[in-house]
């Protein structure tokens, strides 16, 4: 929990993947992911938070339905939306979040 809050509060872009291993359209988001990482670089971190192992995240920021997506910076959340999401939107609602 630590951890995830020191990655949350940096001033890069940080999307959050809260899945689920028994959620079927979670494992649609892997592939959309990728093709995500591909397109902003290290400009943003990706990282998935399976809400099974990590209960008191999943509880902390509401997540009631699975796959969601939150985009925090500086701590905040600028963005969230739950089910799957296109690359191409993902990577819009990333890059108008980054750090200029």
């Amino acid at each position: 929990m630590e951890k995830f809050a020191t990655l949350i509060n940096g001033n890069k872009p940080v999307l959050v993947d809260f899945f689920a291993t028994w959620c079927g359209p979670c494992q649609l988001m892997p592939p959309i992911l990728d093709q995500v990482k591909a397109a902003v670089g290290d400009q943003a971190v990706i990282i998935k938070i399976d809400v099974d192992r990590n209960p008191a995240v999943a509880s902390k920021y509401g997540i009631r339905g699975v796959p969601t997506l939150i985009l925090f910076k500086n701590g905040e959340i600028k963005w969230r939306q739950s089910g799957v999401v296109q690359a191409r939107e993902l990577t819009q609602v990333i890059t108008s979040n980054q750090t200029t």
